[in-house]
């Protein structure tokens, strides 16, 4: 027995041929019913399913954040005050903070507020005046001798 041999009949349904007279029954309005959008060609409702309730209905909304108070915060990693304090540029008050970084044109006028990051590595003792400041900074500048000051 070899496949080429076997005698059978394979049965495929024929595709109906649309718009071939009204006894296909198929014919004139080719069963997109009458009139209206969707018995248009070229058109596909966006994201209508069927009546089934789409995707974006089926899955849960969550996630909302609001960015009112994160856009005016400028973050400096540890390694750029280095690269600051080895230029020898000194600050007005001898504490690095948002004006004396302002003052300097380092940081933009628009930040209100100022966070420290511990990326990086520092040489030198200095003090800051921060709002908000990682526990990795805080950890490496008070290693030197260096003094946080969190203002709110």
């Amino acid at each position: 027995m070899k496949l080429n041999t076997l005698n059978i009949k394979i049965k495929t349904k024929k595709k109906k041929r649309l718009g071939r007279g009204i006894g296909s029954t198929k014919g004139k309005t080719s069963g997109r019913g009458h009139k209206g959008q969707k018995s248009r060609s070229g058109v596909a409702i966006k994201s209508f399913e069927g009546g089934q309730m789409p995707l974006y209905r089926r899955l849960p909304k969550r996630g909302f954040r609001t960015l009112k108070n994160k856009k005016n915060i400028a973050k400096i990693n540890l390694s750029k005050i280095q690269e600051i304090l080895d230029k020898k540029i000194h600050f007005s008050n001898g504490k690095l903070n948002l004006l004396s970084l302002q003052k300097v044109n380092l940081l933009n006028k628009k930040y209100k507020k100022l966070k420290l990051l511990g990326s990086g590595d520092i040489k030198e003792k200095f003090d800051t005046e921060v709002n908000f400041i990682s526990a990795s900074a805080k950890k490496k500048i008070e290693k030197f001798g260096g003094k946080v000051t969190l203002i709110k």
